[in-house]
């Protein structure tokens, strides 16, 4: 299901690799145990968190940066059986695991899943309190990646990765590069009561979901001319954003739930949340979502008015957007926002 495309393979290597999941799947069959096998990468929606966004790690982070590599690791080691607090991924990591649950009684053999792998700058020795962390809370997270100090962007594509969340914007930017949908995280300035049983994932549109191309008009021409060329272009669809690939991914999801007559019960639910106008500007955007084939189940047009107050009624367990003042008018109230630093409004 990844959209990452990996190198070219021949027949053979293909065979071979498809003998040793199978080989990997019956030996893991073979076992006694209650833990769900995770997917094969080829199959799955990968998400990859890094360890900051997972856990809150600020006073972590904070010793590392104030005494050094080696004062931060005896840290760490020495309070390894203590769990870590949640961090700005944590809830939307659990919803990803309801609908996971929710898959697996649908489609039992089916690998058409999540699967989320902590990928980590931090040291190996670090990895037994993350551990501890994860099966404190019943986290269903098998696959590590634990790079000592090196960036783990370069293993995004090896592991196939659908989205990647950080906290580090220089990393996030490096996995947009690479043309892998991912945001770094922030978190929210008060809790809010998110859904138990429905994940939520609510997105920006432009430079989001879709290019940059409107907006360099807005900032360039003005509204008017925005206005006029949006007009004017109705019937011909953006070009995609970073973002588009992993909407695209959770509609695949959903439709495993609507074939099972599961719609109105559907586990996941998307939301565009952008500054256009509807009557001016609204038309294009929802031609390109069905032009790719794509639905979304809310469009809020907001037209310039600030986003903070719709998205505290919307409650997402992660809302995407490029623009840093709607990030902060959001976490103000208490909205999981991801920024996508992606297109003109990063100039």
């Amino acid at each position: 299901m990844s959209d990452i495309k990996p190198e070219e393979k021949t027949a053979a290597e293909d065979n071979a690799e498809d003998q040793a999941w199978e080989a990997a799947k019956a030996f893991f069959d073979s076992l006694k145990t209650k833990k769900p096998r995770p997917p094969k990468p080829r199959n799955a929606v990968t998400i990859a968190v890094s360890s900051r966004t997972l856990f809150n790690m600020v006073a972590e982070r904070k010793l590392y940066e104030d005494e050094g590599v080696e004062k931060y690791v005896a840290f760490q080691v020495e309070h390894e059986n203590d769990p870590l607090k949640p961090g700005p991924a944590f809830p939307f990591v659990k919803a990803l695991m309801n609908v996971n649950t929710r898959l697996r009684e649908l489609y039992p053999d089916s690998e058409e899943l999540f699967d989320i792998v902590l990928m980590t700058n931090n040291h190996a020795q670090v990895g037994v309190r993350l551990i501890n962390s994860i099966n404190h809370y019943g986290l269903t997270i098998e696959r590590f990646c634990m790079t000592g100090g090196k960036s783990p962007i370069g293993y995004l594509k090896a592991y196939m990765t659908n989205l990647y969340l950080s906290k580090d914007s220089e990393k996030v930017t490096d996995a947009i590069e690479e043309g892998i949908a991912a945001a770094t995280m922030f978190m929210p300035e008060k809790e809010s009561d998110l859904s138990d049983t429905q994940l939520r994932v609510a997105f920006d549109g432009d430079a989001v979901l879709f290019s940059d191309e409107s907006e360099i008009i807005v900032k360039k021409h003005g509204l008017d001319t925005f206005f006029e060329h949006e007009r004017k272009f109705e019937n011909k669809p953006l070009a995609q954003g970073p973002l588009k690939c992993f909407l695209e991914a959770l509609g695949k999801l959903q439709r495993k739930f609507y074939a099972k007559n599961e719609r109105m019960d559907c586990p996941i639910r998307t939301f565009l949340v952008t500054a256009r106008s509807a009557a001016s500007s609204g038309a294009r955007v929802l031609k390109t979502l069905r032009s790719w084939g794509l639905e979304i189940d809310e469009a809020l047009f907001l037209a310039g008015a600030p986003k903070g107050p719709l998205l505290q009624k919307i409650r997402p367990h992660i809302y995407f957007d490029d623009q840093m003042f709607h990030i902060e008018d959001a976490k103000e109230l208490g909205t999981i926002s991801a920024h996508v630093p992606y297109g003109i409004g990063q100039k």
